[in-house]
C-alpha cells in the first residue's frame, strides 16, 4: 500500500508537537524581530544621538548567528536535538536580559553578539523536525516554521510600538526575555526526536524512474546557493523601503507604510499552505517562478509612484516570497534523507544569515551612493540572474534524465 500523499508525521512526533514547536519559535522571535526596527530610538540612550551604529548593530546578531549555526547543528546531532533547542531558547533569554539591562553601547553590542552566538532557534527547530520527519511532512513543517517567522515579523514591531509609551524599547528586551523562557519550559514536554525508517505497509519499492520524477534532483551546493540568492534578493529591499515609500508618496501615514511593508509577509501567511500543496512535487518550477516574481516585484518598486502601484508590486513580491520560501523548504526536505539534520539545517542557516548580512551591506552602500531605489534594483539583478540560471539547470536536468531513460 503506497504512502498517503499527505505524508503524516512519523511515529514519535505528532502534529501537535509540530504546532507547539512553531508556537515556541514565534514567541521566542518577538524580541529578535520586533526590537531591531527601534534601534534608532534605543541608541540615543547610549549617547549615539546620530544613530550612526544602527545599520551595523542591525546585522550583528545575524552575522554571529550565521557563524555559530553549523557548530550548534553538529553538536545537536551528537548530543541531542531537544537539548540543543532548549539551549538556544535559554541563550536567547540570557542575551535579551543583558541587552535590556545594558547601560552602555559596548554592553548593548556585547548582548547582541551573544544573541547571535547563543541563539539559533530557527536552525535548532528545523534540525529537531528533520530528525523525525521526512518528505512532504517535513517540508510542510518547515513551511509552518517560516510562517511563524513571518507572523512574528509582522506582529512583533506593532506590539513593541504599542508598549513603547509605558516601557522604552531598550527595556523591553528584558521584558521579552520571558518569552524564550516560556518557550523553553514548553519544550521540556516535547519528546526527543528519533529518525525512524518507513516500514509496515510500504513493502513494494518504487521504480527508480518514478522516484526521479517525484523527487527533485537538487544538490546540496545548489540548495545553499539558491537559499543565499533568494534571501539576498528579498531582504535587500527591507531596510530602506520606508524611505522609498515616503519619497514616492510624501505625507503618507505611518500606518500605510507599515501595511505596505507587511504585505509580502501577509501573502505568505495567507497562501503558503496552498502553494505547498501545488508545488511540493515540482519545486524546481516553483523556485524559478518565485525568483521571477521577486525580480518583477522589485523592479516594479523603481517605477511605482502611487499607493495603488506600490500595493501591486508589493503583492507581486509577496507571491515571489511565498513561492520561494515554500519551494526552498521542499528542496531542503529532499536533501534531508541520509544526512545528519543538525548539520544540514545548521549549514543552511549559515547561508541564510550570510545572504541577509550581504543584503544589508549592499543596501546600505547602494542607498548611500544612489538613493533608496538602488537596493531594489540590485535585488532585481540578482533575482533575474538566478531565475535564468535555475531555468537552465532545470532544462539541463531534463536532458540528462531523457538520455538516461533511452
Amino acid at each position: 500500500m503506497p504512502v498517503p500523499a499527505s505524508d503524516p508525521p512519523l511515529p514519535g512526533l505528532r502534529r501537535r508537537h509540530v504546532h507547539a514547536l512553531a508556537g515556541c519559535y514565534f514567541v521566542a522571535s518577538f524580541a529578535a524581530l520586533g526590537l531591531p526596527p527601534y534601534l534608532t530610538q534605543i541608541l540615543p540612550e547610549f549617547g549615539d544621538k546620530a544613530v550612526r551604529w544602527a545599520g551595523l548593530l542591525y546585522v550583528v546578531p545575524t552575522f554571529f548567528g550565521g557563524l555559530g549555526a553549523p557548530l550548534w547543528g553538529r553538536l545537536a546531532d551528537r548530543f541531542g536535538r531537544k537539548r540543543l533547542l532548549l539551549r538556544a531558547q535559554l541563550g536567547l533569554a540570557f542575551a535579551f536580559l543583558l541587552a535590556g539591562w545594558a547601560d552602555s553601547l559596548a554592553a548593548f553590542t556585547t548582548a547582541l553578539v551573544l544573541q547571535g552566538i547563543f541563539g539559533g532557534t530557527f536552525a535548532a527547530s528545523n534540525g529537531y523536525l528533520g530528525a523525525a520527519l521526512e518528505g512532504s511532512a517535513l517540508s510542510r513543517a518547515l513551511t509552518l516554521m517560516q510562517g511563524s517567522a513571518r507572523a512574528a515579523l509582522v506582529i512583533a514591531p506593532i506590539v513593541v510600538g504599542f508598549l513603547s509609551p509605558w516601557l522604552s524599547p531598550h527595556r523591553q528586551y528584558a521584558l521579552l526575555a520571558l518569552l524564550p523562557l516560556a518557550a523553553a519550559l514548553l519544550l521540556t514536554a516535547l519528546p526527543e526526536p528519533r529518525r525512524t525508517h518507513r516500514e509496515a505497509t510500504e513493502t513494494t519499492p518504487e521504480p527508480v524512474t518514478e522516484r526521479h520524477e517525484r523527487v527533485p534532483a537538487v544538490s546540496l551546493r545548489t540548495l545553499y546557493a539558491l537559499n543565499f540568492a533568494f534571501v539576498f534578493s528579498t531582504v535587500i529591499s527591507f531596510p530602506y523601503l520606508i524611505s522609498l515609500v515616503e519619497e514616492r508618496i510624501p505625507g503618507i501615514s505611518p500606518a500605510l507604510v507599515g501595511t505596505l511593508f507587511a504585505l509580502p509577509h501577509l501573502c505568505f501567511l495567507t497562501a503558503a499552505i496552498p502553494v505547498h500543496a501545488a508545488f511540493r512535487s515540482r519545486p524546481r518550477a516553483g523556485i524559478a517562478l518565485g525568483f521571477a516574481c521577486t525580480a518583477v516585484g522589485l523592479a516594479g518598486h523603481s517605477v511605482a509612484h502611487s499607493l495603488l502601484t506600490l500595493t501591486a508590486v508589493r503583492l507581486v513580491l509577496g507571491a515571489g516570497l511565498t513561492l520561494g520560501l515554500v519551494c526552498l523548504s521542499v528542496l531542503a526536505a529532499d536533501c534531508a534523507p541520509g544526512r545528519a539534520p543538525g548539520g544540514l539545517f545548521g549549514s543552511l542557516e549559515f547561508f541564510t544569515k550570510a545572504g541577509a548580512v550581504a543584503a544589508g551591506l549592499a543596501a546600505a552602500v547602494g542607498n548611500a551612493r544612489f538613493g533608496p531605489t538602488a537596493p531594489v534594483l540590485t535585488g532585481t539583478a540578482v533575482a533575474l540572474a538566478t531565475t535564468l540560471t535555475t531555468a537552465l539547470l532545470a532544462l539541463n536536468l531534463r536532458f540528462l534524465l531523457a538520455r538516461r531513460s533511452r
